[in-house]
């Protein structure tokens, strides 16, 4: 296979290492994206919404975070939540697996097969 695959990574993750385990398993060559260390801008966290199908950057968030309770975003406008995430990217939902125009969050890891369906 020679399109790149893109995994926004949290190496403490179980599920994100199982889901890279898959890929390469696959052959797939892969872009590890950091996202702890390099946290995505607003910019690509727009970008992700439209490669995960969704308008909510809920379906994304890890809720449980204590910044997500701590900054009060349970009512939070779609901006505000964007805003959070760039600035406290542990609030990022993981592993987030990016292939081409579409993605999926691979929670359960074998979720990422959804991207090579037609």
């Amino acid at each position: 296979m020679t399109e790149a695959i893109d995994i926004w990574f949290n190496p403490r993750c179980s599920k994100a290492r199982k889901a890279r385990e898959l890929l390469e398993e696959r052959g797939v060559e892969l872009r590890v994206r950091a996202y702890l260390d390099e946290a995505p801008t607003r910019a690509e966290l727009e970008t992700l919404m439209q490669q995960l199908g969704t308008d909510d950057p809920r379906t994304f968030m890890r809720a449980k975070e204590a910044p997500y309770a701590e900054l009060g975003l349970a009512n939070a406008s779609n901006d505000t939540l964007l805003d959070a995430i760039v600035a406290h990217p542990i609030l990022l939902e993981r592993p987030i697996v990016v292939r081409g125009e579409r993605a999926v969050v691979a929670r359960p890891p074998e979720k990422l097969v959804e991207l090579f369906e037609s």
